[in-house]
């Protein structure tokens, strides 16, 4: 039987052991690359345990718990122990989701009748990298204009994020997060900074990449980029100083785009959040497809699972 007291904290010491895993079986959202685990860790205490063969992950977020679909073969009986668990010590009323389309299929196969919930603010966003390196065709006519203008204001050069800037992308964290006031209200900017500036100060051994956009001498926009899989990158960080240099966002995602299109066919920009700014933005650069993130009720397991 699972018992939540055999979960583990997800630490920089896991690395090596999901990046095999995650070899055997490519994940497709953001939320379960190892890179936004560590980072976000000290927000959602992500856990897992690994049970012949398979990883499941756990999150709590202000004391409240939800378990995952085991990842790995597919096994009916860990699918049960999973369920069994997430309705002995899952927390309130969701104590199980799903954030990938096989363990969605898998579900639904193993348990028609129960329903799977749309958790749309939480369906991340994936691009053709081509389409945001390029930024061809009509569809894309107004960021095109204004990433040009932007070259004729500014001479701006990119870089990418090596041993030798990564302090002053770290003091640029740092002056963003100031602008941004991110240890005011809301409590969520607070985790987001601490986030950010883990990843800064364990670029490498998290095996990060990113780029930056300096104008003269000065930081201007920053992106930290992590695998999904063999053909998926995600942007797990994107800041820039866009009340300085307008139009800078759309530049650093151009240019971060450009540098992954030899390497990666899709680029990940992860959820919006339900935050109706973001997703007026990241609907502008049309998506190829979405990744999308279902819940499962505890009535539900209850009815159809026990």
């Amino acid at each position: 039987m699972l018992r939540f007291a055999d979960f583990k904290p997800v630490s920089l010491d896991d690395r090596d052991l999901f990046s095999r895993h995650y070899r055997q079986y490519p994940q497709v959202h953001s939320d379960n690359t190892f890179a936004n685990m560590v980072c976000w860790n000290h927000y959602a205490d992500y856990r897992f345990v690994e049970v012949e063969g398979s990883i499941v992950l756990s999150s709590t977020i202000d004391g409240v718990t939800a378990f995952r679909m085991p990842i790995g073969p597919r096994n009916p009986d860990l699918l049960e122990d999973v369920i069994d668990l997430a309705l002995r010590e899952g927390g309130n009323d969701i104590p199980l989701r799903v954030l990938d389309p096989a363990n969605e299929e898998w579900l639904r196969e193993a348990y028609p009748d129960l329903p799977l919930h749309e958790n749309r603010d939480f369906f991340d966003y994936v691009y053709r990298t081509e389409d945001l390196a390029e930024l061809a065709g009509k569809d894309y006519a107004t960021i095109r204009r204004q990433v040009n203008r932007f070259g004729r204001e500014y001479a701006y050069t990119v870089e990418k994020i090596t041993e030798e800037n990564i302090e002053e992308v770290w003091e640029f964290l740092v002056v963003w997060c100031e602008w941004r006031d991110c240890d005011s209200e809301p409590p969520l900017l607070a985790y987001e900074k601490d986030a950010i500036l883990f990843a800064a100060n364990n670029f490498f051994a998290t095996e990060l990449e990113g780029w930056l956009v300096r104008i003269g001498g000065t930081i201007g926009a920053i992106s930290i980029v992590g695998p999904v899989n063999e053909s998926m990158a995600v942007v797990h960080f994107e800041k820039a100083l866009p009340e300085t240099y307008r139009s800078i966002y759309k530049v650093i995602t151009t240019e971060t785009a450009a540098g992954l299109r030899n390497r990666y066919r899709y680029v990940n920009r992860e959820c919006d959040m339900g935050v109706a700014g973001l997703r007026e933005s990241k609907t502008r650069y049309h998506p190829a497809c979405m990744v999308k993130v279902y819940y499962v009720t505890r009535d539900d397991l209850e009815a159809c699972c026990r």
